[in-house]
């Protein structure tokens, strides 16, 4: 049974940092206020994000796999049931820099998991831990425990500093500067409450890596990225960082630009702080849309925000703490047991070589390995939390961490016991194989949970995982290695940009029905810290993504030229021809021949309940509106395949065209005597859709519809490949709202 709040802040006194202390009982004492309507909800929503508290997708009661929720259980608990926005249960999300957690703090969230959520613990893509369905009201008392054993949800959310992330392998790595989580430790300790990251427009996240060719930090997609370096100084090598600034995934992403090749690591601490008061002055407030420190790098060229920076840098007031954290030892960590190699014959069973081919990672110290728990989805349940403490313990000190592909790492596993390991991983439900290839497939919470769900990510790789496991010791090795991400929207949570094949989701009206699609992504690159960012190439069928996979892997195993990696491959047949191996699979059956490509993965819901009506399917009629939309994909793809083939101005045209013939479609709803001058679209569509916010999406406003004006307003100006990358995407995602608004404004089924 869960405990009252005021019984845990009783039995927790003197157990938690006063100061942490002190934040939790004034956000209790907000929450109070606000349930006697004393506070506003806007300030409300702020205060609770900086603790973690999200607002959550509530509307079915269901988990992707059809699992009950504990909506029933919640409704009895609190005795009127969530009646209001602001008190409906929620997620809770937990901050583990650098994903370093002990075995006593996942006994803790298996008690939480249990207690507070519906027994699923899930780890996330930045090393954090999430619990959903959890109540506002419960949040203090969780975050009384999890302070008690050293861990705090401050500014887990909001606009602020996010958890810092860093390589789950530090210290162990064989292929790493030098280890950088003493270092992580210092950055997170340092800006975590900081007053100069308090008036942030959006939020700012960092990471650490402790190599650039691997991809474990992913410091190139970062607001703040510290990559390890060393250098020559009168022949003793000195420690420092290569530091990267003004990255980001979201819809369109950046990648994150040098800002210092050579940083020594007692100027990391002040040029961090120097940034984020730069950041917090002149960083957009008013516009979330370009409220990122990309935006602001990117307005005003890193030239100029380098010496802002470097100004603000001479001003601060000096703090010991600059120097105090970053003064670092090497790592701590400590073997259990001492280094020893695999016992003779151990590979000869299969279940095991299978696993140790997939989820072994050999250490730098002799005799060592890391052993990754490979987590479907990211889910753990509070039994598994324990029982995993408990391996932990049984061949470790105790050293285990999240990771950015949503799983575990234990390390300093002594070799010889390995095979104990996996037996031990194995009774638990947590030893299966295949950490880092196809199958270990990264998605975001989707139309489970989150409110900006457009489709099932999480159904979607549930079915991928089922299919390709089935059949993954057969494939080609080259398709084992590969790397598939999955969002649930354009905004990139499951990090659909950085991967061989990313899927995002979108809709689309088909035979008069709203229909659950992804937009198949290739181009990306998972290795060298995310080195390249894929781009849309054609949106399928939810129901047929398992078909794409297929296509595209069954293609590359045929066409490869010796080692070539799939990244390479797509850029040798060219988007064209990617696009012609998908064309077959995007049309539907009429609805009444079979309905179950009209539903989501894994929902027992059909898909848009609201758009869909009574009677027969009407495919054959085909709108002036339906044709536009096609001619603005078919420029989007066109504008995607100038970029490929070098030419960015091209590209950058085309794309702003593509915006344009969709902006017609849409006016072709009201108005059908549009002409094709650029200057009559963009004023009628401003007038028409815009003013009225016709085309302001569910869930990004008018974000979209700003591309065209922008791109509009930059006719005649030079293209650069950055600048026609960023054009091209937001070219598919305008045309993807007005997809999205058709789908609302359109003709219903009749």
């Amino acid at each position: 049974m869960k405990t009252s709040n005021s019984l845990w802040t009783k039995k927790l006194a003197g157990k938690i940092d006063p100061r942490l202390a002190d934040e939790i009982d004034e956000f209790e004492t907000t929450i109070d206020l606000r349930s006697q309507g004393k506070v506003d909800e806007k300030l409300f929503a702020e205060t609770r994000l900086r603790r973690g508290v999200y607002g959550q997708r509530y509307d079915n009661g269901q988990r992707y796999d059809g699992k009950q929720t504990r909506k029933l259980e919640y409704e009895e608990r609190h005795t009127k049931g969530p009646n209001t926005a602001w008190d409906a249960p929620g997620m809770q999300r937990i901050k583990i820099p650098y994903g370093g957690v002990t075995p006593e703090q996942l006994e803790l969230m298996a008690e939480l998991a249990e207690e507070y959520s519906d027994d699923i613990a899930h780890v996330t893509t930045r090393q954090d831990f999430q619990l959903h369905f959890v109540h506002v009201n419960d949040t203090p008392a969780i975050m009384r425990r999890l302070a008690a054993v050293g861990i705090t949800t401050q500014e887990a959310c909001g606009n602020s500093v996010r958890n810092v992330t860093g390589c789950p392998f530090a210290g162990v790595c064989r292929d790493e500067i030098f280890d950088v989580t003493p270092y992580a430790r210092a950055v997170s300790e340092f800006l975590l409450g900081h007053p100069d990251c308090q008036d942030f427009g959006r939020k700012f996240k960092p990471a650490l890596s402790g190599c650039r060719q691997h991809s474990c930090g992913l410091t190139t997609m970062h607001d703040f990225g510290l990559e390890a370096a060393v250098r020559q100084n009168n022949g003793t090598e000195e420690r420092g960082f290569r530091l990267l600034v003004g990255g980001g995934l979201g819809a369109v992403p950046h990648q994150a630009k040098l800002y210092d090749e050579f940083m020594k690591p007692e100027e990391v601490l002040p040029t961090a702080q120097a940034i984020a008061r730069v950041f917090a002055r002149l960083g957009e407030k008013k516009n979330r849309n370009r409220a990122r420190i990309k935006f602001l790098i990117t307005d005003l060229g890193m030239e100029e925000f380098k010496r802002l920076v470097e100004e603000e840098r001479k001003i601060l007031p000096p703090d010991p703490k600059w120097s105090e954290l970053m003064q670092v030892a090497e790592s701590t960590e400590t073997p259990l047991k001492p280094g020893a190699e695999l016992p003779d014959g151990a590979l000869d069973n299969e279940d095991f070589r299978q696993w140790y081919d997939t989820n072994v990672r050999l250490q730098r110290q002799d005799g060592y390995a890391v052993a990754t728990v490979n987590l479907p989805l990211g889910d753990i349940t509070g039994d598994q939390l324990r029982d995993l403490a408990d391996i932990v313990r049984e061949f470790t000190n105790g050293t285990v961490r999240t990771t950015v592909e949503q799983n575990f790492v234990i390390r300093w596993v002594s070799k010889a016991d390995l095979p104990a390991l996996h037996a031990a991983l194995n009774a638990v439900g947590l030893g299966d194989p295949g950490a880092g290839n196809i199958v270990d497939i990264v998605a975001c919470p989707g139309t489970d949970t989150c409110k900006l769900g457009i489709s099932s990510s999480r159904g979607l790789a549930a079915a991928l995982r089922t299919t390709l496991a089935e059949n993954f010791f057969n494939l080609d090795q080259a398709v084992k290695d590969l790397h598939i991400k999955i969002s649930g929207c354009f905004n990139s949570c499951g990090q659909h940009h950085i991967c061989d094949i990313g899927f995002y989701g979108v809709s689309r009206r088909v035979n008069g029905y709203k229909v659950p699609h992804f937009q198949v992504v290739l181009g990306g690159e998972w290795e060298n810290n995310a080195a390249s960012y894929g781009l849309p190439v054609a949106a399928v069928p939810s129901k047929s993504v398992p078909q794409a996979v297929e296509l595209l892997t069954d293609r590359y195993v045929k066409d490869r030229q010796g080692d070539e990696k799939f990244k390479e491959f797509v850029k040798r047949i060219g988007k064209v021809e990617v696009k012609k191996i998908l064309d077959g699979i995007g049309a539907l059956p009429p609805y009444a021949e079979d309905s179950s490509f009209y539903v989501d993965w894994a929902d027992p819901r059909e898909y848009s309940t609201e758009d869909i009506g009574v009677g027969e399917c009407a495919g054959e009629v085909v709108s002036l509106v339906d044709f536009e939309l096609a001619a603005a994909e078919r420029l989007s793809f066109e504008a995607n395949v100038a970029l490929d083939e070098g030419d960015p101005q091209k590209a950058g045209e085309t794309a702003y065209r593509a915006m344009l013939r969709a902006a017609k479609g849409l006016i072709k709803i009201e108005y059908l005597d549009i002409n094709d001058d650029p200057n009559k679209i963009v004023s009628e569509f401003r007038t028409r859709f815009y003013d009225t916010e016709k085309i302001f999406d569910p869930f990004a406003g008018g974000k979209f519809a700003n591309y065209l004006f922008a791109a509009h307003d930059r006719q005649g100006e030079a293209y650069n490949a950055e600048k026609a990358h960023h054009t091209v995407e937001e070219a598919q995602l305008f045309i993807e709202c007005a997809h999205s608004c058709y789908a609302r404004l359109g003709p219903e089924v009749s």
